[in-house]
């Protein structure tokens, strides 16, 4: 958080409208509650650590879904409908299980072949930056092989109920969780993919047992393209002239670029003010604790699905981190 804080300081494309917050929480509230939201028909959960297992892949392949200009969305077909962006990945992962493919098994992803994953992905179009998606999967397994005794879950053990910790593991062993850049000389850290594998974690446990975080409010947002796409049609975040022109064309940013960072550390800075302002509005007679980031980071994905919040495009940029 306070090397976001830095950039946030420094920004000079991307800018800050604390006093858009009251009327967004007026219009769109109330606050989220406790969000132990795991029941989707493309998830899997058993109570094992098999779900553990599972929840760590989807993480590992869980990244930039948009398609390119003129190409179609990649969508995938499971369960009597169609299915793309995030939903897709899961919905691929629980169809993968169901054809006999063993997705939770590390052996499995260290040799994944281009062939089964191909088929894993079959739909219409083709996901983008499949050949990482590839590369990070046997990545994945080769470390959990080598260093983890071949389970993933023995890593969640280890945290000993911290999602900080758990999250700084994942980042120390997995070189694709490792989210960082550099900005104006010094290191920003986001770690988006290994904070959601804490928080999914800790939703679709209930938050006891393996998801049992006492920690889960350090967790910061996920920085990703969504979120910032509602903070602006909300006013809480706003773009320079030039920058607005180049996100609205579809202009792709590079990965770590400057503008692309000072998006990214505004939307974690923003969300970190609308928390605050939830809790002060609400103190009184919320039963589930105060309201943490990342049920804030869920209410503006939510709102995300919203046709009033899809007017102006999202920032394009090509990277595994997001």
């Amino acid at each position: 958080m306070s090397s976001a804080a830095e950039v946030v300081s420094q920004a000079a494309e991307v800018s800050f409208h604390p006093e858009m917050i009251a009327p967004a929480i007026e219009k769109w509230g109330p606050p989220p509650g406790p969000s132990f939201g795991w029941e989707h028909p493309c998830h899997f959960c058993d109570g094992t650590d098999r779900t553990v297992r599972w929840i760590f892949i989807l993480d590992v392949l869980n990244h930039c879904f948009w398609p390119d200009p003129g190409e179609p969305v990649w969508t995938v077909a499971w369960g009597g409908r169609e299915w793309s962006g995030y939903w897709g990945l899961a919905a691929s992962l629980k169809r993968a299980l169901e054809w006999g493919f063993p997705v939770t098994d590390p052996a499995w992803a260290a040799a994944v072949s281009r062939r089964d994953l191909e088929r894993i992905f079959s739909g219409r179009g083709r996901i983008p930056l499949f050949e990482k998606r590839l590369e990070n999967l046997a990545e994945a397994g080769a470390v959990i092989l080598s260093e983890l005794g071949g389970d993933v879950a023995s890593l969640v053990r280890a945290a000993s109920g911290s999602a900080v910790r758990l999250v700084r593991d994942v980042v120390a062993l997995f070189p694709s969780f490792r989210d960082e850049a550099a900005y104006r000389g010094r290191k920003v850290f986001f770690w988006k993919r290994a904070q959601i594998f804490a928080a999914d974690l800790y939703n679709a446990f209930g938050g006891k047992g393996t998801g049992g975080f006492h920690d889960i409010g350090r967790l910061t947002a996920f920085a990703d393209y969504k979120l910032p796409q509602v903070l602006r049609e909300l006013g809480i975040i706003g773009y320079g002239p030039e920058l607005s022109a180049r996100i609205d064309r579809l202009d792709a940013l590079e990965p770590g670029s400057a503008p692309g960072v000072e998006i990214r550390a505004m939307t974690v800075h923003a969300v970190e003010e609308i928390r605050k302002s939830f809790n002060r509005l609400d103190r009184s007679g919320r039963t589930g604790g105060e309201v943490t980031s990342p049920e804030v980071d869920g209410w503006l994905w939510s709102l995300g699905q919203k046709d009033e919040f899809r007017t102006r495009p999202y920032h394009r940029c090509r990277t595994i981190f997001y």
